[in-house]
């Protein structure tokens, strides 16, 4: 269960409540109220609590067995990427990268020592993990993660680092803290960062950074494949080209809403009766 705060502005029930949503898995739509419990670390009374009352709210519904979450949960991430105009400024170009590559294309944010997809255009295609829009996966394995960490100050990077990873996804491989740097100092250098199998078998991909009209990296995108499919020198001499053409594109179009004046409309002041009444 994840530790919690014990100061008085800390509601204890909203926690209990993401736990819960939290707690539905990939490839795990229905779960029983024991196995809710177990998960979130709640008594089951308590666990069937929040059910019932995400249940009332319309975030679940009762399935066999068990609970199954409803489409209305993609509301809590939707709205996150909708309030960041990101997914309209990004989808045309992803859309042409990924018909350019055959392969998927995504776009993540940092969170903590993690990455969070927040956008994505997919193909049909197996692979090893599993990724959605919210999906964690720890940072320094990723492609994007290395993007991501390459743009903070290497203090900073080492910071975030040393928090710990909340994707319950254990990398396939691990990196060392002279590796870490070494491997942030290349991507800085040349604007782009690659893994290869690092996160788990047969998951190779390239990507680059976002960035917005003051120059600051505020997201990443990336193509990944199948290594058994993709070698590296097609990753890096075919795809790359495209994705950096994509992300330049994204990054022109995001710098270009955010130079838009944003114009608040005034509230409306209703007339004096005098002055609203019709003339004779």
């Amino acid at each position: 269960m994840t530790s919690r705060d014990d100061r008085p502005d800390f509601i204890q029930a909203l926690a209990r409540g993401l736990d819960v949503i939290r707690a539905f898995q990939p490839r795990q739509p229905v779960m029983s109220l024991a196995a809710v419990a177990a998960a979130t670390g709640l008594a089951r009374p308590t666990a069937r609590r929040v059910l019932l009352t995400l249940a009332e709210l319309g975030y679940v519904r009762p399935a066999a067995s068990g609970f199954e979450l409803t489409p209305r949960v993609l509301e809590l991430g939707m709205s996150y990427v909708l309030s960041r105009n990101l997914w309209e400024v990004a989808r045309p170009h992803m859309e042409q990268l990924v018909a350019q590559t055959h392969e998927s294309s995504s776009i993540a944010q940092l969170d903590g020592s993690d990455i969070v997809y927040v956008a994505r255009v997919a193909v049909p295609k197996i692979v090893a993990l599993a990724v959605t829009i919210g999906t964690r996966f720890p940072a320094m394995q990723t492609s994007l993660g290395k993007v991501l960490l390459a743009a903070l100050p290497p203090e900073q990077a080492g910071q975030v680092l040393a928090e710990p990873s909340r994707s319950g996804i254990t990398p396939r491989l691990a990196v060392g803290a002279a590796a870490r740097q070494a491997v942030l100092r290349e991507v800085r250098a040349r604007g782009w960062a690659l893994t290869d199998e690092e996160l788990a078998a047969g998951i190779r991909s390239v990507a680059a950074p976002l960035r917005g009209g003051d120059g600051r990296v505020i997201a990443a995108l990336n193509v990944n494949c199948h290594a058994a499919e993709t070698s590296l020198a097609v990753l890096t001499g075919e795809y790359l080209p495209l994705l950096l053409q994509a992300a330049g594109a994204i990054s022109a179009d995001w710098a270009a809403c955010e130079a838009v004046p944003q114009v608040t409309a005034r509230p409306t002041v209703p007339l004096p009766a005098v002055l609203a009444a019709p003339a004779p």
